[in-house]
């Protein structure tokens, strides 16, 4: 499920960098495209407590900063896809520099033979969730197999 709050957090971000109000953008949309009213308001309050914080969303920053390019190991783990996502997220505004390598290096270090679109959306999702948890550790589904 937090998976798709972040879905719909990406959306949402999206929507403010073409300079609209959180109040303009069209939730029954969301409803028609599957997602629940619970993943919705999560999505709502995870953005606003984020901007009561004091942290912006959408700058000017965000939109020129410059991606890490991975190395040829992590390039083998991480596929495209996945790493595409990493830096749509960081483009958006939702994960930082910081961020970002704090990710690769906990999918790395954690030993996964493989990172595909799915288990990126499941770590960004469960890092966003989950910031009070800096044990370094990445928590693994009952499938999951580290080499």
């Amino acid at each position: 499920m937090q998976e798709r709050i972040v879905e719909i957090i990406l959306f949402l971000v999206n929507e403010l960098r073409e300079n609209k109000h959180l109040n303009d953008v069209d939730i029954s949309m969301l409803t028609r495209k599957g997602y629940t009213q619970t993943e919705i308001s999560s999505a709502f309050t995870w953005i606003f407590e984020r901007l009561s914080d004091g942290k912006y969303l959408v700058n000017e920053k965000v939109k020129n900063s410059s991606f890490r390019l991975l190395n040829e190991n992590e390039k083998m783990i991480i596929d495209t896809d996945a790493y595409g996502y990493l830096i749509q997220c960081q483009q958006l505004g939702i994960l930082n520099n910081h961020d970002v390598e704090k990710l690769i290096e906990r999918i790395i270090l954690a030993g996964f033979s493989t990172v595909g679109l799915q288990k990126m959306k499941s770590f960004v999702a469960g890092y966003l969730f989950d910031a009070e948890n800096e044990n370094g550790l990445i928590s693994l589904d009952y499938n999951d197999t580290i080499h």
